[in-house]
């Protein structure tokens, strides 16, 4: 079977790290096609927009997104997230964003003694925090309202926790559940009840109700204690990078947006941003988009596949084949020449 799978490069190093990916999976010398859309800051700058009008409808003609980074300090944030990434999620109601967080043995840790980390946070996707309910007021006014509503449903919470738990089954057992909901009394009040519901459901899987603040202490101080995470679309994104920096970086970490059972088609993407800083400069680690490509290829239905990607990932990092913001010297392509050589040794 031919697998169809977009390519939104990007900007800055996006192209770098997904040029990278793609070599790393046509190792595989799989039955797959690349479609290059070319969305992003110069598809703005040219027609007013990050991506056409019909993006769903071509989007939903694959069987998976490979996202490099979209961002550049010529376009205001807020606009590219709007204009791109929160439209794909929200439009195709891609609602679990899964981010795997591992130390791998080579890459050096910022924690002493170097403890082993191996967490999985399932992120809701489409709601929260995130959902773009509110407003602005009185602009310009001295009297200037800004309101953003976070929003939770039941059905929303409810698939997300459920996705973790089944995911916590094939792992250590243990889901981790952060809120605030000392403090935010609706929401995550609700969001509570629901993963007490759900645990029930799950007499094999131990849960956690931790608050969010806790929980970031918790992940520096003792990350082995900790298993699967399910957050909010907010504390999800915030609680990540923290994961991220204990993994080895930004340039480490992996991401995968999902509708886990309903056959929409999944975005996969580093998530480390554009990094205009050091685009083209041959520094750019592509590692994290490699171990999103294995991600992809795991969910796309080719899980052997996806493990040599990221056993070949594995083996680099312990051969100290890597950029230098995990303490090595080798460009991004050479990076990836040594995960394909890897690769298509098998």
């Amino acid at each position: 079977m031919t697998h169809r799978i977009a390519v939104i490069a990007g900007d800055g190093a996006g192209p770098e790290v997904v040029a990278e990916a793609r070599k790393a999976v046509d190792a595989l010398a799989l039955d797959l096609t690349w479609n290059e859309l070319p969305w992003g800051t110069e598809h703005y700058h040219e027609h007013g927009t990050l991506m056409p009008d019909d993006a769903l409808h071509v989007v939903r003609a694959h069987d998976a997104v490979l996202l490099g980074a979209v961002g550049h300090p010529s376009v205001p944030d807020h606009v590219t997230l709007w204009g791109l990434l929160l439209p794909l999620r929200q439009g195709l109601d891609l609602w679990a964003n899964l981010r795997p967080a591992r130390l791998l043995e080579g890459v050096p840790s910022p924690l002493a003694g170097s403890p082993a980390v191996d967490m999985l946070f399932v992120r809701e996707n489409t709601e929260g925090e995130y959902s773009g309910i509110g407003g602005r007021a009185h602009r310009g006014l001295e009297l200037e309202v800004g309101i953003e509503t976070a929003v939770f449903t039941r059905p929303g919470v409810h698939r997300v926790i459920r996705y973790a738990f089944e995911l916590a089954q094939s792992r250590r057992g243990v889901v981790t559940s952060a809120t605030k909901s000392n403090a935010s009394r609706y929401g995550y009040v609700l969001w509570d009840e629901v993963a007490e519901e759900v645990a029930a459901e799950f007499p094999d899987v131990r849960l956690e109700r931790v608050l969010v603040d806790a929980l970031a202490a918790r992940m520096v101080s003792n990350p082995l204690s900790l298993d699967v995470v399910v957050a909010s679309n907010l504390f999800g994104d915030v609680l990540t990078d923290i994961a991220a920096v204990l993994q080895g970086g930004m340039g480490m970490a992996a991401s995968a947006s999902l509708a886990p059972g309903s056959g929409t088609t999944p975005v996969f993407e580093p998530v480390h941003g554009s990094a205009p800083d050091i685009a083209g400069q041959g520094i750019a680690n592509p590692l994290g988009a490699i171990w999103s490509a294995a991600l992809m290829l795991e969910h796309i239905g080719e899980p052997d596949a996806g493990a040599r990607v990221l056993a070949a990932v594995e083996s680099v990092c312990r051969d100290g084949m890597v950029t230098r913001d995990i303490g090595g010297s080798a460009s991004t392509s050479e990076v990836g020449d040594a995960v394909a050589e890897r690769v298509a040794g098998g």
